[in-house]
């Protein structure tokens, strides 16, 4: 299952909050190179990232959590129901874990 991190809305919200990558790895707290690890589908977002992206873009955490970096859908080898019904799962899965972290990230700060 690959990440599918979508640059191109991020960066759309970014600029037209007259923002750039930079102000968005400060409000993370990270490094410009490891925002870049997110942007180029290196690595997920933690939950504390996720959060510090809906804040800052001002947007709700799902839609966030949904544009960086929900599994992409695979064309499945068959085309039948049950492979579709995986897949879905799947998606659904790694949402939950996203979510999952999100609440433990919240729970600490």
């Amino acid at each position: 299952m690959a990440l599918f991190f979508d640059a191109d809305w991020f960066d759309a919200r970014l600029a037209g909050l007259k923002l750039d990558r930079a102000a968005m790895a400060e409000a993370v707290g990270v490094e410009r190179a490891d925002l870049n690890c997110l942007f180029a589908n290196k690595r997920a977002a933690t939950g504390r990232e996720l959060s510090a992206f809906a804040a800052l873009l001002g947007v709700d955490i799902v839609e966030v959590t949904l544009r960086a970096g929900v599994a992409m859908r695979e064309p499945a080898a068959e085309d039948t129901a049950s492979a579709r019904i995986e897949s879905i799962e799947a998606r659904l899965d790694a949402i939950d874990t996203w979510l999952a972290e999100f609440e433990r990230e919240k729970k600490r700060a």
